[in-house]
């Protein structure tokens, strides 16, 4: 059962982000959701794409797959893409973009009094990493992520 102390928290937002909204920003959303619903963190993700007019479909099938594998919905994480805007940003209590040389520059050229505020990680794409490595990465971030944000509140 949960505690009164953590259902009294309202809820704050994370947000990943990457360039297709298709992948690695996917994969991140749906762990950290799958973790947070079952351990009852005050916090959801969402993600959004820098680029995605580079991509085509909604998911990728390694996220889908790896997602799957691990036993983690595919609701964990939202039915399609969607390009990032200033209320995504103005929404999230935290930023993560998934690659920073990828990444900052977009960041700084769109959104440069937000691109600050943005945790930078250095997570590989298919051009320069294996899927079963990137997404074993995330999941090393994400948790990282989640007992930083969660010991900040104490819980």
């Amino acid at each position: 059962m949960k505690s009164a102390k953590k259902s009294a928290i309202p809820l704050r937002r994370v947000l990943f982000l990457c360039s297709g909204n298709y992948y690695r920003s996917r994969y991140a959303e749906a762990l950290f959701n799958h973790h947070a619903r079952r351990e009852g963190w005050p916090w959801r993700a969402f993600s959004r794409g820098l680029s995605t007019h580079l991509i085509d479909g909604d998911i990728s099938p390694h996220t889908r797959e790896h997602l799957l594998r691990r036993g983690i919905a595919l609701r964990q994480t939202a039915p399609g893409r969607r390009s990032l805007s200033r209320a995504d940003l103005v929404a999230a209590a935290h930023i993560v973009a998934l690659k920073e040389s990828e990444h900052r520059p977009v960041m700084l050229a769109r959104y440069p009094k937000q691109a600050g505020r943005v945790e930078y990680w250095k997570v590989h794409d298919l051009d320069a990493s294996l899927p079963a490595a990137t997404l074993a990465h995330i999941e090393k971030e994400v948790l990282q992520l989640a007992r930083k944000l969660v010991g900040a509140w104490g819980l």
